[in-house]
């Protein structure tokens, strides 16, 4: 399982921001993230939500609070989670129904093109 401060390290470089632009707009110092990153502090839970924010994450992400914890990455995944639990259970099981059937439909069409 990658560490919480790889973890604030890969996102942080795949939004293309140095430890500096992090760490202002953090509000923090550059030290600061480096002790992040390299799992020699933990930051506060405010300070772990602000990161997880700056960083286009989730707070369940960053802490691998599942063993398939990239579910957790993307906000806009998690938020669709929330929305599909909002529902009666009627409109619930549509939905697992369609997601079902295009789940089917793309792994059918990833075989027949490697056939």
């Amino acid at each position: 399982m990658i560490s919480f401060g790889k973890k604030i390290a890969i996102l942080r470089k795949e939004l293309s921001l140095s430890q500096t632009e992090l760490a202002k707009k953090l509000n923090t110092s550059v030290s600061v993230i480096s002790r992040y990153e390299r799992d020699e502090m933990t930051p506060s839970i405010e300070t772990a939500k602000k990161l997880a924010n700056l960083l286009n994450s989730t707070v369940g992400y960053l802490l691998g609070e599942m063993e398939d914890d990239n579910i957790l990455k993307e906000p806009e995944i998690l938020n669709r989670f929330k929305e599909i639990n909002n529902l009666d259970d009627i409109d619930k099981e549509r939905v697992f129904f369609t997601l079902d059937a295009l789940i089917h439909e793309i792994n059918n069409r990833k075989r027949y093109a490697n056939s």
